[in-house]
């Protein structure tokens, strides 16, 4: 081979040892970013829940307001029927002088 040819298939052989090295990542580093990536979901996590909790507590408490409502509103359309009924009797009495 000649001395041109050698330096041609050392430099090769270089470009393909580095590119070989540098293209692998190592278990370590692999760790590492899914140790960060894990960290941010466990955050989140936490975060979800916290919303769903507070989410949970506005739910109840708007349903036990509207249950409310409806009390007041059927104690309401009892009490109407019975001003009526105290109205119509008052205009059937004679007014006094």
């Amino acid at each position: 081979m000649s001395p041109l040819g050698k330096r041609i298939a050392y430099a090769s052989m270089m470009v393909v040892g580095g590119l070989s090295l540098s293209a692998c990542a190592t278990e370590d580093y692999v760790n590492k970013q899914v140790a960060v990536v894990a960290d941010r979901v466990t955050a989140l996590e936490g975060h979800v829940q916290q919303v769903e909790a507070t989410a949970n507590a506005a739910n109840q408490t708007a349903q036990a307001a509207a249950s409310a409502a409806q009390n007041a509103n059927q104690r309401l359309d009892q009490l109407t029927s019975r001003v009526d009924t105290i109205e119509q009797q008052l205009a059937k009495k004679p007014a006094r002088n």
